[in-house]
């Protein structure tokens, strides 16, 4: 395969991932590493490098629009990202030492978490009574309705949920993905923020986490140009696209078909990586 090829093939298979990314929910990552991994051959270690870059991309603009909407919480997210970048630097740092197999089983194990809960119920945690630690932290907030009105929450549990957000963390450094699943995870089950305040607060907080993994990466020379940048102006402009799109399409019927689609990636990810085909 010529460069030009490749670089072409990365480039409209990032476009697609960040669209369908965007209207699903789920992120471009967990399309982005099963094509770099499982249809173009790229080492683990690489494809994680450029999934990261493409999360910082997106990230940065699609986490700007929300908050300037006002869903986002800056002050909850701003203070669980410690948790999350100590743990992106650690989950960066360990991943060196493991090999492609289990990264590979631990990615599709992931992606199985991630489709079982986009089916889930969401929940916007009416009459939740805020504990003393929020309120001292003034990690409490609110968020517009359809009518214009602003509706005020509070939260709990903050030491349950800044303990996930390391696990986040960690996982986003091993893997290159926003574990935007274990941060809802952290914030509408644990903490019971509104699930659209926590989805996205974890849209803002995942350039920054990546950002702590990447530097890591760096050093290494584990992320390379010729693979991230296709990578992350396709996943971009497919994000971008997408974020148009939302708002005339219905996409639950696409996010059941992009759940089965997910649980097959990584189903096939977690045989191949059982019998050491990484």
């Amino acid at each position: 395969m010529t460069i030009l090829a490749f670089t072409l093939i990365l480039l409209l298979g990032a476009y697609c991932a960040g669209l369908l990314g965007s209207l699903t929910g789920l992120g471009g990552g967990v399309v982005v590493i099963p094509l770099l991994t499982l249809v173009l051959g790229v080492d683990f270690h690489y494809a994680v490098g450029a999934a990261l870059v493409a999360s910082i991309a997106t990230s940065s603009g699609s986490g700007s629009a929300y908050v300037k909407e006002g869903i986002t919480n800056i002050r909850l997210g701003m203070f669980l990202e410690i948790a999350t970048a100590i743990g992106a630097v650690c989950g960066a740092a360990v991943a060196i030492y493991l090999n492609n197999n289990f990264i590979a089983i631990l990615f599709g194990c992931v992606l199985v978490l991630t489709a079982v809960m986009q089916q889930r119920r969401k929940s916007d945690h009416d009459g939740v009574v805020g504990s003393e630690a929020a309120r001292r932290l003034r990690l409490y907030g609110t968020w517009p309705q359809k009518d214009g009105s602003l509706k005020a929450y509070e939260l709990r549990h903050v030491g349950g949920g800044f303990g996930v957000m390391y696990i986040a963390g960690v996982l986003s450094g091993i893997l290159g993905i926003g574990s935007g699943v274990l941060k809802v995870i952290a914030m509408d089950g644990i903490m019971k923020v509104p699930f659209k305040v926590s989805t996205t607060t974890s849209n803002f907080m995942m350039g920054v986490t990546a950002c702590a993994s990447a530097v890591v990466y760096v050093q290494r020379g584990q992320i390379e140009p010729g693979i991230a940048c296709p990578v992350m102006i396709g996943v971009l402009c497919g994000a971008l696209t997408g974020a148009r799109l939302l708002k005339t399409l219905d996409v639950r019927l696409l996010r059941r078909i992009f759940c089965v689609a997910i649980l097959l990636v990584a189903l096939n990810m977690i045989w191949q990586g059982a019998h050491g085909q990484f």
